[in-house]
């Protein structure tokens, strides 16, 4: 399975100590070298936990990083309203043509969706972990009021929610 992430679902999985769960899912992960200057190199300087564990999963080749440049992406990713890592994640996308691509802002996942890939993010991670075995039902419940009570993973509360009640009732 192809599978691209950006920093969003790698920062927050690091957070919450589930990086793991990406190459236990789909194997090795490729990133772009934009995304792996924002979530290891800055979170490095600002010595952020998921950072290092970001790090250790490229140290363990769980992760792999694929070199991306600016003067690569197309005009039209160029064009798009998004932020830096989020432009080479699609642009490495579109080239690699991945069964999918995480991301967590919702213009990226729409503008993603709209060039015809498929998205996933953090709480799908989570999603498909608990559906393959590899988390219990008490462990996602965990794990997403983790989510929850931290200020330092961006995912919408109601999101969560709606994530949560969808696999509780599907687990019943």
């Amino acid at each position: 399975m192809k599978v691209i992430a950006n920093a969003g679902p790698l920062m927050a999985l690091g957070k919450l100590g589930l990086v793991h769960l990406l190459y236990s899912l789909y194997g090795p992960v490729l990133i772009p070298s934009a995304v792996y200057e924002e979530v290891v190199v800055r979170g490095l300087e600002l010595e952020q936990p998921d950072a290092y564990a970001v790090q250790m999963a490229i140290a363990r080749r769980e992760l792999v990083v694929v070199e991306s440049e600016d003067a690569g992406l197309s005009e039209a990713v160029q064009a798009l309203p998004l932020q830096w890592g989020e432009k080479h994640v699609i642009q490495l996308g579109l080239a690699e043509q991945p069964d999918w691509v995480l991301l967590d802002d919702l213009l990226a996942r729409e503008e993603a969706q709209r060039l015809g890939l498929k998205v996933k993010g953090t709480l799908g991670v989570i999603a498909q972990a608990y559906r393959n075995g590899l988390m219990t039902l008490a462990e996602v419940e965990l794990t997403f009021q983790a989510i929850l009570d931290r200020e330092d993973i961006w995912i919408s509360d109601a999101l969560v929610r709606r994530v949560w009640n969808q696999l509780k009732k599907a687990g019943q």
